[in-house]
């Protein structure tokens, strides 16, 4: 359930609402906005007796949040949340953001062109993996560490914040120390180990939807990562499998809308990975902006044919280039910018 305070609270009355909900053993979560505070209940609602909370001075009304996600679901903050990285506002009514770059990190020399370039093009944040996920243990697994220096070195030589992937709980304080933007990746969003780690951590954190899961579970854990503490949560649609082999998954816009009806969390989507195929990332990409996507994740290559990471989906920076006016006439159409 979520607690609504009336307008004129006073700090007081808040204290003693939240104190009150801990004397059932239940958790609380603070949402301040303009005009009222918000105090998500964490917990079996049964626990709560309504009638005494109700009657406390300061609160205005008692909630019930049905669903089984509560700090995520829209109703807990009763309006679209934003996440900043590093000056960069995502989510809300800001402008839809670019986030471009390599799949994988190669050199430090390949990270600071790339970075360079998608800057001109207006790109806002820069992604690239120093861990590299892979379906055969043979293939190229990234550079960790030197990739994850490599990333830094752009990010000072651009200033464009830095979002990254952390597979495994035990380098988390390492990529901490370079990145601005932790990256849950499709294969692990159901790793709620690590989810409750990165749920602690300082880092906003970016979580993309699994290849076979459905919206509810993508909800379902970044709710892990909000009951922890970490409310800076940007959930990523990057395409599921299904039945049609003509591209790598099927990109499904569809989610964008409803995971903005149902969660205040802002929507990535990442068309690069949804389709797997160089020629249609572009459409896809515009079609991502209508259907109301808050940032595009697109990846972006000097010399994609010799990629050591997934080179046939990369974009060519002046492919990127072209792109992007486009992209900023469709976020103009529906009332954004870019």
């Amino acid at each position: 359930m979520i607690i609504i305070t009336q307008p004129g609270a006073t700090e007081e009355q808040i204290e003693q609402i939240v104190a009150r909900v801990h004397e059932f053993g239940l958790e609380t979560q603070i949402s301040r906005g303009s005009s009222r505070v918000i105090v998500g209940v964490i917990g079996p609602e049964e626990l709560v007796r309504e009638k005494p909370l109700a009657a406390m001075a300061g609160v205005e009304a008692i909630v019930p949040v049905l669903k089984p996600y509560k700090l995520a679901s829209y109703q807990s903050r009763g309006a679209a949340s934003t996440v900043e990285i590093c000056g960069v506002s995502i989510g809300g009514d800001s402008a839809v953001t670019l986030m471009c770059g390599p799949c994988a990190v190669e050199s430090r020399e390949q990270m600071v062109s790339i970075a360079r370039l998608v800057k001109e093009s207006g790109a806002r944040i820069l992604r690239g993996g120093a861990f590299k996920p892979r379906t055969s243990p043979y293939s190229f697994q990234g550079l960790r560490e030197d990739g994850l220096r490599f990333l830094a070195d752009a990010r000072n030589e651009t200033g464009l914040p830095v979002i990254t992937e952390v597979m495994d709980a035990r380098d988390l304080p390492m990529v901490e120390r370079y990145a601005d933007c932790l990256q849950i990746g499709a294969r692990n969003m159901q790793n709620f180990s690590l989810l409750k780690e990165v749920g602690r951590s300082h880092l906003p954190v970016l979580l993309k939807r699994g290849f076979s899961a459905t919206i509810n579970e993508l909800i379902m854990s970044a709710e892990y990562i909000l009951s922890e503490g970490n409310m800076n949560v940007l959930l990523c649609e990057r395409g599921i499998r299904t039945f049609e082999p003509s591209t790598r998954y099927t990109l499904d816009l569809s989610a964008v809308p409803i995971l903005k009806a149902r969660t205040h969390l802002p929507v990535v989507v990442d068309p690069t990975h949804g389709v797997g195929v160089r020629e249609i990332v572009p459409q896809m990409s515009l079609a991502a902006v209508a259907a109301g996507a808050d940032a595009i994740m697109i990846e972006v290559h000097e010399s994609p044919d010799d990629a050591k990471s997934d080179g046939e989906q990369a974009l060519m920076p002046a492919t990127l280039a072209k792109l992007v006016p486009r992209l900023r006439a469709v976020a103009n159409a529906i009332g954004r910018d870019l």
